[in-house]
């Protein structure tokens, strides 16, 4: 199991890699250091990892959703950051755990699978789900974030 520090993670990506990319090939690395970053670093820091024009896609039902402010549409590295901002507001970081149990990656191209539990602050409720993130790496970065999560999960949190 792959965890990121500072979201209660622990790194172990060249273990959980498989396909054709190696624990040595660029979109491999980019990965690594994006499951660094996202443990560690600020939205700032983590929005470097992405292009300037980014294809970004969260799988729930509408592009945005009232109740859940990081749900909209993003599609440069300024969203990107404000992305990462958002959600560090909403959710409490202290309080998250994040692993990823496999990392596949065939050529530019990687799908981190996981888990992730997280607290939200405005109601004091927990959500845990099951989550695929498909990654697209151009040029050493990001150029693609399609994740695919259990909105429901997400969502029933919000409620009071």
């Amino acid at each position: 199991m792959v965890s990121v520090p500072g979201m209660n993670h622990e790194v172990d990506a060249d273990e959980r890699v498989i396909g054709n990319g190696g624990p040595r090939s660029a979109t491999s690395q980019a990965v690594a250091e994006f499951l660094r970053r996202t443990g560690r670093g600020t939205p700032d820091e983590i929005a470097e990892l992405y292009a300037e024009e980014v294809d970004w896609r969260v799988s729930w039902p509408r592009q945005r959703h009232a109740a859940v402010p990081w749900i909209r549409p993003r599609a440069t590295r300024a969203d990107v950051a404000d992305h990462y901002r958002t959600f560090g507001e909403t959710c409490d970081p202290a309080e998250a755990e994040v692993s990823v149990s496999r990392i596949i990656v065939e050529g530019d191209e990687a799908v981190l699978i996981g888990t992730s539990s997280q607290l939200v602050r405005t109601t004091g409720k927990r959500f845990s789900m099951t989550f695929a993130l498909h990654l697209t790496i151009g040029a050493g970065l990001i150029t693609r974030h399609h994740m695919y999560e259990d909105s429901l999960a997400v969502i029933e949190a919000f409620s009071g």
